[in-house]
């Protein structure tokens, strides 16, 4: 679409931030004003708007603008029933990365190494304590520690449950996920761990180009979703 407006700001409206374009709401597909929890937030979403199309006249689309498009997933999509969002980014941790190991020996200490410590830190922080195995075979997770990382998730906003949907499936971890969200990991490091079979093979191997460019987008994505979480914590 192209650009109408001049000045793109943020503004305080009760306790919460609006998205002014030229002193009007920018709105969501339902009509209701975009409002957001925290300044920092409504001035990066605004920042974005601010940039989108250059100027009056100029093209934009929505790819310009990604923060918005999260945050108003986050008020149209989930605030309303979050139950459903919340069940599907729980329920990666029945097969969480973390949890299953190469029968590769030196694939398989270097994934112990890096790893556990996250698993570790799943079950002293929310008393998760999933079970690693080696190979393809799925190992059952006991119910009490698929119920603790249930209730972790579901203690989260809608704003931070848009989020966690974009981290935990391109990371395929319920647990890096919530680790980037509580600030204990960057979006670079749990992209890292997640593609450790990747890059071991890629030592042996040699680069594989394809898989490199894909890694690229999905870092890009993790590192807007890890964006959005520390915005909206302010």
């Amino acid at each position: 679409m192209k650009r109408f407006w001049n000045k793109a700001a943020c503004v305080a409206d009760g306790e919460a931030f609006a998205i002014h374009l030229d002193g009007k709401p920018v709105r969501l597909p339902t009509g209701a004003a975009l409002r957001v929890a925290t300044r920092e937030l409504g001035e990066a979403i605004a920042a974005e708007w601010q940039q989108a199309g250059g100027e009056p006249g100029g093209e934009m689309s929505w790819e310009d603008v990604p923060l918005t498009r999260l945050t108003g997933t986050a008020a149209e999509r989930i605030a309303p029933d979050p139950a459903a969002t919340i069940a599907a980014i729980a329920k990666y941790a029945e097969t969480d990365l973390l949890c299953y190991r190469a029968e590769d020996e030196d694939l398989a200490a270097r994934q112990d190494s890096a790893w556990q410590p996250w698993l570790d830190w799943a079950a002293e922080s929310f008393g998760a304590e999933l079970r690693a195995t080696r190979g393809i075979m799925p190992v059952r997770q006991s119910p009490a520690a698929l119920a603790a990382l249930h209730a972790a998730v579901a203690g989260l906003s809608p704003v931070a449950l848009s989020a966690l949907g974009v981290l935990v499936p391109a990371l395929g971890s319920c647990v890096l996920g919530l680790a980037v969200l509580h600030g204990r990991l960057t979006a670079a490091e749990a992209h890292r761990l997640a593609v450790l079979d990747e890059l071991f093979q890629e030592e042996r191997w040699g680069l594989d180009w394809e898989a490199e460019e894909r890694r690229e987008k999905v870092s890009a994505d993790l590192s807007l979703a890890a964006r959005l979480a520390a915005l909206s914590q302010g």
